[in-house]
């Protein structure tokens, strides 16, 4: 994905995220933006116990803000109780771009 016109690698994004203590699965997507093109966000599944409120999407993006490059950060933070999977198990991230997309 594009950024401002930086390039975002999810993957990358994931495996920072993945270290938040409340993260169980977290899928990184772009969706778009006036201003920037595309806009980083961060779909998560939280840890049993946790609350997905907006407290923990602020704290979220806080902790990333701190270990990532500025551009790359998600500004966004989507909950989800599950992921849309394929046959093969992959989360579909075109499907999570087409449902958190519209809106924007």
């Amino acid at each position: 994905m594009l950024r401002g016109g930086y390039n975002v690698y999810p993957r990358e994004v994931e495996d920072v995220l993945m270290r938040h203590p409340a993260i169980a699965q977290v899928a990184v997507i772009g969706v778009p933006d006036d201003k920037y093109g595309e806009e980083v966000c961060a779909v998560v599944r939280t840890r049993p116990g946790t609350d997905p409120d907006a407290a923990l999407a602020t704290d979220i993006v806080s902790w990333s803000r701190q270990r990532v490059a500025a551009h790359k950060y998600p500004r966004l933070v989507e909950f989800v109780e599950d992921f849309p999977l394929g046959p093969s198990g992959k989360v579909l991230k075109r499907e999570l771009t087409a449902r958190f997309a519209h809106g924007r």
